[in-house]
């Protein structure tokens, strides 16, 4: 199995249930949702005139759109060689769920990994039964796809990044008929304002969910 990915690095989780662990982040490139926010925008396209040699998106910065060929044992030979000493994997995008990502979760746990995916729920999930699933859903976004109910269902973590009551009001909907009795569910203030922040965390007390803040923004790391 080949993966399109953009870049491979190392870093500290920012964001949800894991925010703090030491991990390696996979981002795949391809993504069709259209989010109009979405500040990794040059993964949207895998396009031939961009494709590298599959050591060129190791450590690198991906920004500029490039990609190259992986599978999952290239890219664990590749976390050997540069010595990365993270045992998380975030598998991330673009939509990383656009790819059957079975093999490449049941590579990372057979040798002591464990991974995370972070996908829009907007496509059907393949992974590992031991992967973490953050779905992060994407509604009424430009590509014009729905949240799947089978995306939901897997999802371990809904993360949903709110400003304000409506962007509450729409998850409220979206999960309507889900069980989410052994689901975390995270609220996360967009763009950190202050408004914002105090209405997830106002949401979070009433409800007993969990705030998310992305601490990588204030940490000023990827």
């Amino acid at each position: 199995m080949n993966y399109p990915v953009n870049e491979v690095f190392e870093t500290i989780q920012g964001e949800g249930t894991h925010t703090g662990v030491p991990a390696i982040f996979v981002r795949l490139q391809g993504c069709p949702v259209g989010c109009a926010w979405c500040d990794t925008k040059q993964t949207w396209e895998v396009l031939d005139e961009n494709k590298v040699s599959a050591e060129q998106v190791i450590q690198v910065d991906g920004t500029i759109g490039r990609w190259a060929d992986h599978t999952p044992q290239s890219l664990i030979h590749a976390f050997e060689q540069k010595g990365f000493t993270a045992k998380h994997v975030v598998i991330t995008g673009g939509e990383p769920c656009l790819y059957d990502l079975i093999p490449l979760t049941l590579a990372l746990h057979r040798l002591g990994f464990s991974s995370q995916i972070e996908t829009s729920g907007t496509f059907e999930i393949q992974c590992a039964d031991a992967a973490w699933v953050t779905v992060s859903p994407k509604i009424n976004m430009k590509g014009g796809l729905k949240v799947l109910e089978q995306a939901l269902n897997r999802a371990n973590e809904i993360k949903h990044p709110v400003a304000t009551e409506h962007h509450v009001e729409e998850l409220d909907r979206l999960l309507e008929g889900i069980d989410c009795s052994n689901k975390t569910i995270c609220l996360q203030p967009i763009s950190q304002k202050s408004r914002a922040t105090a209405l997830a965390m106002r949401v979070c007390i009433e409800r007993n969910w969990r705030l998310s803040i992305q601490t990588h923004k204030y940490l000023d790391i990827d």
